[in-house]
């Protein structure tokens, strides 16, 4: 375990309860900030932030995460069960890819959709509740948590918004999916610029440096397609306090995605890179990744990959 997870749940430890707190009355209401911001920061939150500083947690380690919305059964493995049998089914997965990780340190995640897509463009966000529960539970496990946005109709400005207050936690970092911006999700696929991508991670490392927050943070952007990212050659990847990280989506044969990842690989001014699986789901005739890539085998992708998603 390396220092900053050992310190994660030294703090933790310390004491905290976890708290009730309110829903949004309209789920698909995609305010949410102001009610983190109103909240009163639990003890192991505030003594991480004065005592300890972290790096990157992508230095000397790779990532590997459980993506979905946990209130759903189709939208991956995290909705498929209890926040305690995902993580159980995650330490045997984190396990694997110990094996061949080259003798660096495999640090677990929960990759939550924060705000879903809707097919009206409109997005339905997460209770503050229950992306408090993921948080907690994380930080009392030494994981980490990702908050995604599918960002449908909204700005890059809105929609980064609703997710700054939570890079108050240490464990928090967060992701954008440019597939979902569109007026016409699921109809065609939608597409973002350098610029709002460089909007994106200037506005993180704005609030991190406002709040006087510790350490890196990931900002994850999704590309499965060429489509998705306009002006790609002009995304930085340069800013001081944010790993950006290029994540290979898409599911698939393994030679389209292995093709996939070699055409996002050749984008060498975003040279950090993830990877996604798919999982085989009986209730499912597409969508997923058939035969399913082993972690020897994505480790064997060049520049390796150091996070890693299974949907």
């Amino acid at each position: 375990m390396n220092l900053s997870r050992a310190l994660l749940l030294l703090l933790f430890s310390a004491g905290t309860t976890l708290c009730a707190h309110t829903q949004s009355a309209d789920p698909r209401t995609p305010i949410l900030a102001d009610e983190i911001n109103r909240r009163t920061l639990p003890t192991w939150v505030e003594q991480w932030n004065k005592i300890f500083r972290p790096a990157s947690v992508l230095e000397n380690q790779i990532v590997v995460a459980y993506y979905g919305q946990p209130s759903s059964t189709r939208m991956g493995i995290l909705g498929e069960q209890s926040i305690v049998e995902g993580k159980r089914k995650l330490d045997q997965t984190v396990k694997e890819w110990e094996l061949v990780s080259g003798g660096k340190s495999v640090l677990p995640a929960f990759h939550l959709i924060y705000a879903t897509c809707y097919p009206d463009a409109e997005v339905g966000m997460l209770s503050a509740s229950t992306v408090l529960r993921y948080i907690e539970f994380a930080a009392q496990n030494g994981m980490v948590v990702i908050l995604d946005h599918q960002l449908g109709k909204y700005s890059i400005e809105a929609a980064m918004k609703t997710m700054l207050p939570w890079l108050k936690y240490p464990n928090v970092h967060l992701a954008i999916d440019p597939e979902w911006k569109t007026p016409n999700p699921g109809i065609e696929l939608g597409i973002i610029t350098a610029t709002e991508v460089n909007k994106a991670q200037q506005m993180m490392e704005d609030y991190l440096m406002a709040e006087n927050l510790p350490g890196k943070r990931m900002l994850i952007l999704h590309q499965f397609h060429a489509k998705t990212l306009s002006q790609r050659s002009e995304v930085r990847s340069d800013y001081a306090r944010i790993d950006l990280v290029h994540h290979a989506d898409g599911f698939g044969p393994p030679q389209l995605k292995l093709d996939t990842y070699r055409f996002l690989a050749g984008m060498t001014n975003l040279p950090v890179k993830g990877f996604k699986l798919f999982l085989p789901k009986a209730w499912k005739s597409k969508g997923m990744d058939i035969p399913l890539l082993t972690p020897a085998q994505v480790m064997m992708l060049k520049p390796q990959p150091v996070y890693i998603s299974y949907q």
